[in-house]
């Protein structure tokens, strides 16, 4: 089974060779031309020893890649290939020559090619296939096929107003612990509730992703609404678990806790006692048991506070609850922490608790 590290690599390199596919780039109008003329085509971005040894025939050119260059040599029979960049046409008319022994499902000629190819040298081919009117990326294992702008973006937005339903969602769940943390009644449930929350939407937020770098020129606005969306989503789920994460020897960091929270199956991420025990707080049998914030999620809140004072602050006192109960006198005991700035923490604190408690009953 592959490591987290070699699939994260892999999907790295899928969206980057997605990017340099995405309408409004050169390369994806030169393979649009092409299938509209109806001649096909095989495409190698990327000439290396690999590629080198598995190529007969054809000619060199290295010259500047146009669309209008691709599409003429598409014309005759033979792969292309193109540096890593996509920005010189290296070699056309080339016969390739992969393993045949390299398994593939592919059964038309130029298909199978693209695949044993793409999984030989690990360079992205695209097929553009003239009877199936597709253009096809391989690379690695992967086979994905270009689709039109129109039925991307409908994708897309679907996504879209899934990501907002589940934005306001963790909004109503993220203020409602911000009340319980104040009022001290936080339990291992409200905690679930909210990382799992978080969880779901960044794996919208990556799915939609996936869309605007397909989309290309046309995916601007959508990329826009994403970030609109998803602010602060990334800080709030490291909030959460540094708020909550158990300290010890064993301790994990908070990038491990996320990562594996980022390895829950769907079904498992909807079951509370998946999540708490991934965040290590708890499990089924424990949801109803209370916890402790150390108070990152709402100091993070209080204006004009760095970070490094906000460490101080919970090494000092330990919990949020001591450091609602805190004078400005005894903020002013933490190193960084003058008469200004206590009085900045004390009054944030207390609007933060005013605010959260009025929400919450009013």
């Amino acid at each position: 089974m592959p490591s987290t590290d070699r699939t994260g690599d892999a999907d790295k390199a899928l969206r980057a060779a997605l990017g340099s596919l995405a309408p409004g780039t050169e390369l994806r109008e030169g393979l649009e031309r092409i299938l509209r003329g109806r001649t096909g085509a095989l495409v190698v971005v990327g000439l290396d020893d690999v590629v080198e040894k598995m190529s007969t025939g054809g000619f060199v050119l290295d010259v500047p890649f146009t669309a209008t260059a691709l599409r003429e040599l598409a014309k005759m029979d033979g792969a292309i290939i193109l540096d890593r960049d996509a920005t010189t046409i290296r070699r056309a008319g080339v016969h390739l020559m992969p393993d045949p022994a390299i398994v593939t499902a592919e059964t038309g000629t130029r298909h199978r090619t693209a695949d044993r190819v793409a999984r030989q040298s690990g360079l992205p081919v695209i097929s553009v296939s003239a009877s199936m009117h597709i253009i096809a990326l391989y690379l690695g294992q992967t086979r994905h096929v270009l689709e039109e702008t129109a039925a991307v973006l409908g994708r897309a937005n679907q996504a879209l107003q899934t990501l907002e339903r589940y934005r306001s969602r963790l909004d109503e769940v993220s203020d409602a612990l911000s009340a319980l943390e104040i009022e001290d009644l936080v339990t291992v449930r409200d905690v679930a509730a909210v990382a799992q929350r978080l969880e779901m939407v960044r794996r919208i937020a990556t799915e939609i992703e996936a869309y605007v770098l397909e989309l290309g020129t046309d995916g601007r606005l959508l990329s826009l609404q994403l970030d609109e969306l998803i602010g602060g989503v990334d800080t709030e789920r490291q909030l959460i678990v540094r708020d909550y994460m158990p300290t010890g020897r064993r301790a994990r960091t908070t990038e491990e806790v996320l990562a594996e929270m980022g390895e829950l199956a769907p079904g498992a991420l909807v079951d509370m006692g998946t999540v708490a025990a991934a965040l290590r707080i708890g499990s089924s049998d424990v949801l109803d048991t209370p916890l402790t914030p150390r108070g990152y999620r709402l100091l993070a809140r209080v204006p004009r506070l760095p970070a490094t004072v906000v460490d101080r602050l919970i090494e000092h006192f330990g919990s949020l609850q001591k450091l609602l109960a805190a004078s400005i006198d005894d903020l002013q005991t933490v190193d960084g922490v003058g008469d200004l700035r206590a009085r900045g923490v004390r009054e944030g604190l207390s609007r933060l608790a005013e605010s959260s408690i009025l929400e919450r009953y009013v």
